[in-house]
This record gives structure tokens, C-alpha cells and sequence, in this order.
């Protein structure tokens, strides 16, 4: 090795990080919102498991040497030493009697109660305080409470990904085609917007309720119909703006064709809002469904509803369970949502895009 080289050593050079990694990367210096992010997640998928967790019906049985799998179809109760053939209730002590007999065991979910089961066989009337039966009590109906949280969370949280899906689809496709045209199309679209956003949306899902059965996809629908002009000016200020840089008068200038232009060099560089706008459309989608069910305007009667659990709360006052165990999921999730969304906003920040 020669002199003017001794002391000096290789090193590969390091290739630089794509935005993506480095927003990521900043978001997960946010230790609240990264945190959050894990526990919402954590959340999301024990719901998306809720038969797993919560069901009134075991996982597996094993009777007399033969093994049954009850959470997938239905078995009659003569079965398992019954004497009807109605569909098996395994919260009856006879079955549980039969199933715990030498030689017969039962996998059972860590919380023994759907959100519809019926517990005829309750020590209290309903609704009924927390016990070591039903941990978080029961509601007016008789039903777990603990049940009922899981699967409305499960209802909540993805009638919101629905929302907020269809939402940032119509939002994003508006506000792209007023900001990059402008123009007479702007300005059409707006007076449109104008007319579309003053029409009573309430009332209107009033009209719908008493003309159609109660559904989640009516419910969708209609809210889908006005969910999207608030990302809608966003993302049109952005195009408004990204329009007039010097690399999409080069791509003009070069023959690239409007709908490249928009879906490889405008709307990459605009969806800063959108981005930063989807953990608080998740949280208004959530607030929303709830405020409708405890109107009496949601989702069709009998499926899991937070918002009808509050409406429980309010009607029995003396159960005091209901209100505050679905108040404290409510706030949990917002909670989450909330430091997602600031953890999200300071990690696509331009203004940070150094740190």
C-alpha cells in the first residue's frame, strides 16, 4: 500500500432513505403515536377474532371419542345426551354436566358469551352487575356486556375503514380534477358543492330510515354521499398548487399525457392531507355510527352497537356498568386515533423532513 494511502479505509457509501421510510421513521420516533398504532392494531384484530375470544359456543368438543367443532355448524342437543334436537345451548347445566363427565372436554372461548346469547340461567336479574359469570355485567336484554363491546368495537371500527375508504376515493377524485383543470370545471364543481354540502343530511337519513329497512350499507351510502367534500378542498388547495411547479410544465412540455401527470407527479407530491386526514375521518366515521344508534337511526336492531349500549346507559341509570364500560372504549379509541393522527401529521410535516 502506497503512503498517501495508509490510514485511510473503504467504506460502502449508504444509500439514501425513500420519503416513505423517512416519515416512517419519524413517525415511529413518536413514541405516543407509534404506541397507540400498536395498541389500535392489537385492538383491530382481537375484533376481527371476536369468535375466538367471545362465543357462546366451544371452539371444539371432544364427546364420547368423536370430536365436534360447534363454532362451525350447528349440532343438536341429542348429541350430547339431550333429549331434543333443538340446536345445542351450552350454557345449559345439563350440557355442561355432560361435557365435563371422564373421557369428554370441551375448548370453550376465554369469554363464554356472543353478542346475542341469552343467559337463562343468570343469578341476577337484568341487567345484572359484573360477576365472575359476566365480568362486565349485562345489559337490559340479559346480554354480556363484554360481548356486546367486542363485536360493536368490531362493527365500529369497520364501518369506519368503509367510510373512510369511499370517502377519501370520492375526496381525492374530486379535488383532483377541480385543482389540476381549474377553470370552468373548478368552478362548476364548487357551485355543486355548494348546493350538495347545504341539503339537510340528517333529515335526509331520517326520510331513508322510515322509507327503508335499517341496514349498515344504507347507512354507508348515505353517509358516503357527503363524507367527501371536506378532503375534497384539501386536496384541490394542493393540486392548485403542485399545477404551476416547474416539473409539471416539463412533463407538459415533453408530451406526457393529463392522467400522468396527475397520477405520477401531482398527486404523489399532494397527499400530505390526505394522509394526515385518515385517522380523523376514521375517528368522526366512529362518532358518527355512534351518534346514530343512540338516535335510533344506525344499524338494524340486534346487531352489536356502542352507540345503542350508551342509549342503555342513559335508560338505567343504576347500571352504571353499561355507560361507563362502552363511554371508556369510546374514549380509548378516540384516544388512540387522536395520537396516530398528530404522530402521522409531524411525520409527513415537510418542515421536518430533515430532522
Amino acid at each position: 500500500m502506497s503512503g498517501w494511502t495508509r490510514g485511510y479505509v473503504l467504506t460502502k457509501p449508504t444509500a439514501s432513505l425513500s420519503p416513505t421510510r423517512r416519515a416512517w421513521l419519524r413517525f415511529k420516533r413518536n413514541r405516543l403515536g407509534f404506541v397507540s398504532l400498536v395498541l389500535f392494531c392489537t385492538l383491530v384484530l382481537l375484533s376481527l377474532a371476536a369468535e375466538l375470544v367471545s362465543n357462546d359456543r366451544p371452539l371444539l368438543v371432544v364427546y364420547q371419542g368423536q370430536a365436534y367443532w360447534p363454532i362451525a355448524r350447528d349440532y343438536p342437543e341429542t348429541t350430547f345426551g339431550g333429549d331434543f334436537a333443538t340446536p345445542t345451548d351450552y350454557l345449559d347445566p345439563f350440557i355442561r354436566q355432560k361435557l365435563a363427565e371422564p373421557g369428554n372436554w370441551a375448548v370453550f372461548a376465554p369469554n363464554r358469551y356472543g353478542p346475542k346469547t341469552l343467559n337463562y340461567f343468570a343469578k341476577f336479574p337484568n341487567p345484572a352487575p359484573p360477576s365472575a359469570d359476566n365480568w362486565l355485567g349485562t345489559d337490559d336484554r340479559g346480554r354480556d356486556l363484554l360481548a356486546q363491546l367486542i363485536y360493536g368495537f368490531r362493527v365500529s371500527v369497520l364501518f369506519a375503514l368503509a367510510l373512510t375508504v369511499t370517502g377519501v376515493a370520492l375526496g381525492v377524485l374530486t379535488g383532483a380534477v377541480q385543482g389540476f383543470f381549474g377553470g370552468k370545471i373548478d368552478l362548476a364543481f364548487q357551485r355543486f358543492i355548494e348546493i350538495w354540502g347545504s341539503m339537510p343530511e340528517l333529515y335526509l337519513l331520517i326520510i331513508f330510515s322510515a322509507v327503508f329497512a335499517p341496514s349498515v350499507a344504507l347507512l354507508l351510502a348515505l353517509l358516503s354521499l357527503f363524507g367527501w367534500m371536506g378532503l375534497s378542498d384539501y386536496v384541490r388547495a394542493e393540486f392548485l398548487r403542485n399545477r404551476q411547479m416547474d416539473y409539471v410544465r416539463a412533463a407538459r412540455a415533453l408530451g406526457v399525457s393529463n392522467w400522468k401527470i396527475i397520477t405520477r407527479h401531482v398527486l404523489p407530491n399532494s397527499l400530505t392531507p390526505v394522509v394526515t386526514f385518515l385517522p380523523f375521518r376514521m375517528s368522526g366515521a366512529i362518532l358518527a355510527l355512534t351518534s346514530l344508534d343512540f338516535l335510533g337511526l344506525g344499524v338494524p336492531p340486534g346487531t352489536p352497537s356502542l352507540g345503542e349500549l350508551l342509549s342503555q346507559g342513559k335508560n338505567n341509570i343504576d347500571a352504571w356498568w353499561i355507560s361507563i364500560a362502552t363511554f371508556a372504549v369510546l374514549v380509548v379509541t378516540l384516544l388512540l386515533l387522536t395520537f396516530m393522527s398528530d404522530a402521522l401529521r409531524d411525520a409527513v410535516d415537510p418542515r421536518k423532513a430533515e430532522q
